[in-house]
């Protein structure tokens, strides 16, 4: 194993299951000190365990958690990592204030708080922001609206940090997974199969016939990708998406499987 983040000292929100664990994991064998900062209970402290980190319980919307979360890494910072999330299905004529609000709280006004009090440990010496967006940006999305505008807004205001602070050394990027095999898509697998009357399995499957490389990705897959723009591998990228679908919107039409 290499040693690509050696010595830096890494934030994780959301890193008590899925894409955040598996990349608090995948950064810890690469050298860092992690921070694993979210809601998950005893899953984070778990997670926490498996990093080698310091687990820190709290909110992306609390400020004041967010603090600890900081004061947790010391005098300085050198990653940031936001992978806080959450799934509410709606659709643009149904959707509830209380469930767009919810989602807009924790997916973009987390992020951009974690980010705004951040900046300036990020400021002392250069640092690497990666927010997790979707495809769901990108994609339409009739049946998860509140989601996939969310996710549109964390991309421009990952662009609007980039170009903003590209000047104090700072790179900010997202990466926009397709389907990732995690207990919120399992979840939404879940309740999909309950309104057609079929399974998550049988649901997972119609999904696979709509991807390239036909199979639905394992988080370690996407915390490489954060792991690419971590470093300093990434050198010259700042404002991208990498999108990483497994070619999810390239077919025109499922293959039979």
């Amino acid at each position: 194993m290499s040693s690509r983040l050696a010595g830096r000292i890494a934030l994780i929100t959301g890193a008590a299951t899925g894409i955040g664990r598996a990349s608090a994991e995948l950064f810890a064998r690469e050298g860092a000190r992690i921070v694993l900062f979210g809601l998950g209970g005893p899953a984070l402290d778990d997670a926490a365990s498996a990093a080698g980190g310091t687990a820190v319980h709290g909110d992306v919307t609390n400020e004041a958690d967010i603090a600890a979360a900081i004061g947790t890494c010391g005098e300085r910072l050198d990653i940031v990592l936001n992978a806080a999330g959450l799934i509410i299905p709606d659709e643009p004529e149904t959707v509830m204030d209380e469930t767009w609000t919810t989602m807009f709280d924790v997916k973009l006004t987390g992020t951009m708080r974690v980010c705004r009090a951040t900046l300036p440990l990020l400021r002392q010496r250069g640092g690497a922001i990666v927010n997790i967006a979707s495809v769901a940006a990108f994609n339409s999305s009739p049946d998860s609206v509140s989601y996939a505008t969310s996710k549109a807004a964390v991309v421009s205001y990952t662009r609007s940090l980039a170009f903003a602070h590209g000047g104090d050394g700072i790179r900010a990027n997202a990466v926009a997974p397709g389907w990732v095999r995690t207990p919120m898509s399992e979840h939404e697998m879940r309740l999909l199969a309950e309104k057609k009357g079929s399974t998550p399995e049988d649901e997972f499957r119609v999904l696979r016939e709509r991807i390239a490389l036909r199979r639905i990705a394992e988080p370690s897959e996407i915390a490489s990708c954060c792991l690419f723009l971590a470093s300093n591998e990434a050198s010259f990228i700042t404002g991208a998406v990498l999108i990483a679908d497994g070619g999810g919107r390239a077919p025109t039409q499922s293959w039979a499987v």
